[in-house]
C-alpha cells in the first residue's frame, strides 16, 4: 500500500486506543450434542449469548479442519502475488465479484484487500437501489489464474460453511421459541457472499482500521481468522471496544441487521471494527450469510404482540444491499443505509 495516504485515517474519535482490553466473557459455544449437552442447553446459551453480545465463538462446528486450512493456505498464495497480477481480477461497481483494495467503511478507506465471492454461483441481485428499477443481474464468480487450487477449495469450504450457517439459523429460530425451519424459507435462493481478507502491516496503526466500524446489514456472519487478532467488539454494557482473542479452530458468529428486525428487537447486531497491526499481517475468512433478493425484512409476525408492537418497517432486502454496495466504492457525503431508518419512533406509529 506504499505511503500512508490520509483516506486511510480515522477521525479522532474513531481512532483506535493502544491499550487494549480483551473481551472476557464472550460466550465459547460446543455445538456438539451428547448427554452433558442438550438440545435444549444449547439452544438456551445461543440466545444468552444473542443478547447479551450479539457475538458467540463455536467449537465442535463439523467443518473439517482441512478445508479450512486449504483455502487459507490458497488465499495466501494469492495475495502474495504483485499486485498487477491481483488486478486481472479486480472488481468493480458492475461486477462487484473479485480483487478490491481500496474499499471504504464509512467514507474512510480500509487498511486491507480482499478478494469476494459468492455462495451460489450464480447468484440473481436486482441491479440497482432504485425503487423504479426491477431489473436482475447475475453475478458469477471470477477466478485468478494463480494459484490453481483456489476454485476447488473454496467450492468445498464453502459447502461446509453453508451447512453450519443453516445449523446456526435453526439455533437461532429455536431460542426465539419459533421452530427450527421457521427461517430457512427466506434462503431458498440466498445472495450470501464470502470474503477472502488481508490486512498487511501497518506503519499507523494508531490512526488506520483494517475495517472501520460497522454493523453488518445481513443475516449471520460466521469468521475464521488467524491466530494474530485484531476483531473489536463493541460491548453492549459500557460502549468500550473490545478485543476476540482467538480460539484455535473456532468460528466467530455475529447476528446482523436481518435478525435484529426479524426478532424485533430481541437480538442486536452489534458494532465491530478491526485493528491492525505494524509488526504482523494478518487474514481472515468471513461468511456473510444473506436471504434472496426478493425477500421482505420486517419483525416475525410470532414475536408480536399489542405490549411488544413491531419496531421496524418492512424494507426489501436486495434493494438494501444494493444501496450499501454503492458506498463501497465512492464517498457518498451521507451515512449509508441502516435499518434505522426503518425504525417506527412512537411519533410515525399513529
Amino acid at each position: 500500500m506504499g505511503e500512508v495516504d490520509e483516506a486511510f485515517i480515522q477521525a479522532v474519535e474513531h481512532r483506535p486506543k493502544l491499550t487494549i482490553t480483551e473481551a472476557e466473557g464472550i460466550p465459547l459455544i460446543n455445538l456438539s450434542i451428547s448427554n452433558s449437552n442438550s438440545i435444549e442447553a444449547l439452544v438456551e446459551e445461543i440466545g444468552d449469548a444473542c443478547k447479551s453480545w450479539g457475538f458467540f465463538q463455536v467449537i465442535n462446528h463439523g467443518v473439517p479442519l482441512e478445508n479450512r486450512e486449504k483455502l487459507d493456505l490458497a488465499s495466501r498464495k494469492f495475495f502474495a502475488q504483485a499486485t498487477e497480477e491481483k488486478q486481472k481480477v479486480r472488481r468493480e461497481e458492475v461486477n462487484p465479484l473479485g480483487y478490491y483494495d481500496t474499499e471504504l467503511t464509512k467514507n474512510v478507506r480500509d487498511w486491507k484487500e480482499v478478494f469476494d465471492l459468492v455462495v451460489k454461483n450464480p447468484t440473481v441481485i436486482l441491479a440497482s437501489p432504485e425503487a423504479s428499477d426491477n431489473g436482475l443481474r447475475e453475478l458469477v464468480n471470477r477466478w485468478p489464474e494463480y494459484p490453481s487450487e483456489l476454485r476447488v477449495a473454496y467450492e468445498e469450504y464453502a459447502k461446509e460453511m453453508e451447512k453450519l450457517a443453516y445449523k446456526l439459523l435453526e439455533l437461532i429460530s429455536l431460542s426465539l421459541g419459533l421452530p427450527a425451519n421457521r427461517l430457512s424459507g427466506f434462503f431458498n435462493n440466498h445472495t450470501s457472499f464470502f470474503r477472502l481478507i488481508h490486512y498487511p502491516t501497518c506503519p499507523i496503526p494508531n490512526l488506520a482500521l483494517g475495517v472501520g466500524r460497522h454493523k453488518d446489514g445481513g443475516a449471520l456472519t460466521i469468521l475464521a481468522q488467524d491466530d494474530v487478532g485484531g476483531l473489536q467488539v463493541k460491548r453492549k454494557t459500557d460502549g468500550e471496544w473490545v478485543l476476540v482473542r482467538p480460539t484455535p479452530h473456532a468460528y466467530i458468529v455475529n447476528v446482523g441487521d436481518i435478525i435484529q428486525v426479524w426478532s424485533n428487537d430481541r437480538y442486536e447486531s452489534v458494532e465491530h471494527r478491526v485493528m491492525v497491526n505494524s509488526e504482523k499481517e494478518r487474514f481472515s475468512m468471513p461468511f456473510f450469510l444473506n436471504p434472496d433478493h426478493n425477500v421482505i425484512v420486517e419483525p416475525l409476525e410470532e414475536l408480536i404482540t399489542e405490549q411488544n408492537p413491531a419496531k421496524y418497517r418492512a424494507y426489501n432486502w436486495g434493494k438494501f444491499s444494493a444501496n450499501r454496495r454503492r458506498s463501497n466504492f465512492k464517498k457518498l457525503g451521507v451515512e449509508n443505509i441502516q435499518i434505522s431508518h426503518f425504525k417506527i419512533t412512537e411519533e410515525s406509529s399513529y
